[in-house]
Order: C-alpha cells, then sequence, then structure tokens
C-alpha cells in the first residue's frame, strides 16, 4: 500500500512556486533521505497557498521522508506550514 504525506502552506507566492520548480527539475530526484516516488504541488495565487503531495511506496518510506521533511528549514519550504497529513492511497490511476 502507498502512503501521501499532504502538506498544506500559506503566504506562497508565484515566484517562490517558480523558483521551487527550477530546483526540482534540476535535481531530477528527491534526497536520498526522502524516498517519495512521485511529487505533486497544487497553487491557488489568488489565495497564496499551496499543497504539496509526496507519495511513498512503503510505510518505512514515509516514515524516513516525513522525518527528513519535517526537519526542513522553514526557508526550504513553498511557504508557511500549516499542516500536515499522512493519508493511505486507497486509488492511484493515471490517465
Amino acid at each position: 500500500m502507498a502512503y501521501a504525506r499532504v502538506v498544506s502552506f500559506e503566504d506562497v507566492d508565484a515566484e517562490r512556486i517558480a523558483a521551487l520548480r527550477s530546483q526540482i527539475e534540476e535535481e531530477g530526484s528527491p534526497p536520498p533521505d526522502v524516498p517519495a516516488r512521485e511529487i505533486m504541488i497544487l497553487h491557488d495565487p489568488e489565495g497564496r497557498r499551496s499543497l504539496a503531495i509526496l507519495l511513498f511506496e512503503t510505510e518505512d518510506d514515509y516514515r524516513r521522508g516525513d522525518e527528513a521533511l519535517s526537519a526542513m528549514p522553514s526557508d526550504e519550504t513553498p511557504g508557511r506550514r500549516a499542516s500536515v497529513q499522512r493519508y493511505e492511497v486507497a486509488l492511484r490511476r493515471s490517465m
């Protein structure tokens, strides 16, 4: 079963999203201590909010990634972290 780490952020501007996109595309893969298989970042520019969704294949991968991401300095996040939630992935399909 896969697991999702869903983080909501506030005070996120378009420039920060653009910088984050460039950083992720340049690095090509997550750091070794974040064994995520997929990442999706949603942005509401008018509301200055975003959601970061990271998918992990195993519970252990989730735990390791969550520990590393929770320790991340706030200047490396898209904005002010408002919440962090864990979900089991009930359905996953690309169309």
